[in-house]
């Protein structure tokens, strides 16, 4: 029996000129002469077709977050770290993006989750010809690129929003290059940038508010080097809650006379799929595709993380939490890093769940990078169907001094219960009614205390949470501005 089916459409033209035809290769050649080309061979380099036709936000990101090399932090297949729109899950559902597609201002706050510096505009909040500056901005730049959000209905095309990066400007023309993502349906094509601004400056029904554009570019240093926040798991919208609102209640509604009675209202309450909230960034890889030393790259990621351990540990609340955590009966060691090297083992070797696999072994050793400098790992031996996997997990450690000598000290929940109070807001802790209590704790969540590195980790964690609350509030079509504090 047949079935109704699409091979591509053809493109009106005019308006719009194909990208690969004689006209086209024109305008590219003249625009590549006067230096608005810039942008285009990173973002052609890294260009993907959208995956789900409803999938033209999340592949447009996509495109532009690998062509700046931001790092996700997590992996996309295998041990890979690379962005793909399957990631792109925080803001919406990818259910309903597949269904009913994605608003302008929810591909903002993906961004900005992603790490990225972010400048967006919609059509009422700026001019045609400051719009003109910036696509020159961009196209003369290999480190900035932009994203506009159109109708397709104004270039005589099928379709209604849709979502693509602009590949560059042909100045003399007044020309952009649009790189179509729905390259099963368009190729890339030029368009007068006057008509662009016609497509950008139309409503969008599902928001009721117009399109616009977003100019994304690399932040000045890789946030979350050694923690990230994640809301794969449904439940991240509880925990942020409890976090944001339900933490500053229970702190000002209960008697409390000491940081430690402070600690202990919070952890108590904490929800218990808490852990899957907060995380420290693992690096993995495939022990047989590496030798036994770290390779330079691997050694200088490893110490940055290093050094941001050590300012957590050298901070006074690491101390109290610490010293709360061994009242209660926590325990943590080296042991759990090495369940979890076996666990996302067995991930990477086939993207099959974890209960299909077991552990036979885990080990711990020091290896050597440059300079013969140390390192951690923790190799997880994992076995599925009789074959074995060697999988390495990077640790980052410090070291402290005790009686029976130097002890190492990993990442763990002390560290990672210290790092997201210190990425709480300040005005958290306001509601203590004794007042020299409340001054102490301001006093040991003081940003100003902080090193530098530690406090750009804090600062990342934060905004992360100020933007969480932007979406559990549906405020993201509303300000588009990356939180400031």
């Amino acid at each position: 029996m047949a079935m109704a089916s699409l091979y591509r459409r053809s493109l009106p033209s005019p308006p719009a000129i194909d990208f690969s035809s004689s006209e086209g290769k024109k305008i590219f050649n003249e625009a590549l002469q006067k230096g608005t080309m810039e942008g285009f061979f990173r973002l052609i380099s890294y260009f993907q077709t959208q995956s789900e036709p409803a999938y033209c936000g999340l592949a447009s990101l996509s495109v532009v977050l690998n062509a700046l090399s931001i790092d996700p932090g997590r992996k996309w297949k295998g041990p890979w770290r690379w962005f793909d729109e399957s990631m792109l899950d925080c803001c919406e559902p990818l259910e309903v993006v597949k269904e009913k597609g994605i608003s302008f201002g929810k591909v903002v706050c993906l961004a900005h989750r992603s790490g990225a510096k972010v400048e967006a505009f919609r059509t009422n909040q700026t001019t045609i010809d400051d719009f003109r500056k910036l696509v020159m901005k961009c196209s003369t730049s290999e480190n900035c690129h932009m994203i506009s959000t159109y109708h397709r209905g104004v270039f005589k095309q099928t379709g209604s929003g849709h979502f693509s990066p602009i590949g560059g400007y042909n100045a003399e023309r007044d020309m952009a290059l649009i790189l179509d993502v729905a390259r099963f349906k368009y190729p890339p094509h030029w368009v007068p940038l006057k008509l662009l601004w016609e497509a950008m400056d139309s409503i969008d029904d599902s928001t009721g508010k117009r399109r616009g554009f977003m100019l994304i570019s690399r932040p000045h240093r890789e946030p979350g080097l050694l923690y990230t926040l994640s809301c794969k798991d449904e439940s991240w919208i509880s925990i942020a809650k409890y976090l944001k609102e339900d933490v500053p209640r229970l702190v000002s509604s209960q008697q409390v006379d000491s940081v430690e009675k402070i600690l202990s209202v919070v952890f108590k309450s904490l929800p218990s799929n808490f852990n899957t909230f907060i995380r420290w960034v693992a690096e993995l890889r495939i022990a047989e595709d590496t030798k036994q030393n770290l390779s330079a790259e691997e050694k200088s990621r490893l110490n940055l993380k290093q050094v941001v351990l050590k300012e957590v540990h050298e901070t006074e609340l690491f101390k109290h939490i610490s010293k709360f955590l061994s009242t209660v009966g926590y325990e943590d060691s080296l042991t759990y890093a090495a369940a979890k090297a076996c666990c996302q083992g067995a991930e990477i070797l086939s993207g099959c769940s974890s209960k299909e696999f077991c552990c036979r072994e885990t080990c711990v050793t020091c290896v050597k990078g440059p300079g013969e400098a140390e390192g951690t790992v923790v190799t997880g031996v994992v076995v599925r169907d009789g074959s074995e996997q060697n999988v390495d997990l990077l640790v980052p450690s410090t070291q402290t001094n005790c009686e029976c000598g130097p002890e190492a000290n990993f990442p763990a929940g002390n560290d990672v219960f210290t790092v997201l109070l210190l990425a709480l807001p300040p005005q958290t802790w306001s509601g203590i009614k004794d007042q020299a209590l409340m001054q102490e704790m301001k006093q040991l969540i003081s940003m100003a205390s902080l090193p530098t590195m530690l406090q750009e980790e804090v600062l990342h964690l934060r905004r992360q949470l100020q933007l969480l609350k932007r979406c559990q509030e549906n405020k993201e079509e509303e300000d588009f501005a990356a939180p400031a504090f």
